[in-house]
């Protein structure tokens, strides 16, 4: 399975949260750096590709797709959005800090203290409940060869985490997922259990990240 985090957007750059509800066009680079993805990937046969319904999710995925040297049918899997974050959705950083100071801490740092019922999004708990049953699937739907699963960075990062058995408070300790990043997971026992092949590989990108690029 490898995963891909979306491709850079203006919301990113501004460090402002989307969330499942908010989006923002995909930056000019982007799509430079998503057909670089696509031309690193190009050797791999997939067996299916697997995207989140939102646009950013979307547009990267059949991105990358036109560049492989064989094209798999593309799947939209609500299922596999980003975590809905509620009144953050549009927010600057800086400014969810000031209005939601303990919400802002917990989501980055302590997953399995964030409680986000103030601001109407969901928990770690539940993106990984929702996510879980999809990834499962997915696996037991192609046996053999790969997939390719494009989605967003806070819940790549919480769900991969999760399979791999890491307990919920340490599910942020791994570091952020960048901008068409790329982890390789495999299962060999029909999704029971999950092994990590490579983290946030970026190598293809040619260019050092910021802070902006990583969730």
């Amino acid at each position: 399975m490898y995963f891909v985090r979306h491709g850079k957007t203006e919301w990113n750059l501004q460090s402002r949260y989307q969330g499942a509800g908010g989006d923002s066009p995909l930056l000019p680079q982007s799509y430079e750096e998503m057909n670089l993805l696509g031309k690193h990937l190009s050797k791999i046969v997939f067996n299916h590709i697997y995207a989140s319904p939102i646009k950013r999710a979307r547009v990267t995925a059949t991105t990358i797709n036109r560049r492989l040297k064989k094209h798999p049918p593309i799947s939209l899997l609500s299922r596999l959005e980003e975590f809905h974050l509620g009144k953050m959705e549009g927010m600057k950083f800086e400014d969810v800090k000031r209005l939601y100071p303990e919400d802002f801490e917990d989501f980055r740092n302590h997953p399995d203290l964030y409680d986000p019922k103030e601001i109407g999004g969901e928990s770690y708990q539940e993106v990984i409940d929702r996510m879980t049953p999809a990834i499962v699937n997915i696996v037991q739907n192609n046996p053999e060869g790969n997939v390719l699963i494009v989605s967003h960075g806070a819940a790549l990062n919480a769900e991969m985490n999760a399979l791999l058995g890491v307990p919920l408070a340490d599910l942020r300790k791994r570091g952020g997922l960048a901008n068409t990043s790329t982890t390789i997971l495999e299962s060999q026992d029909s999704g029971k259990t999950f092994q990590l092949i490579d983290w946030n590989d970026t190598s293809y990108l040619n260019r050092k990240l910021d802070e902006t690029d990583l969730v």
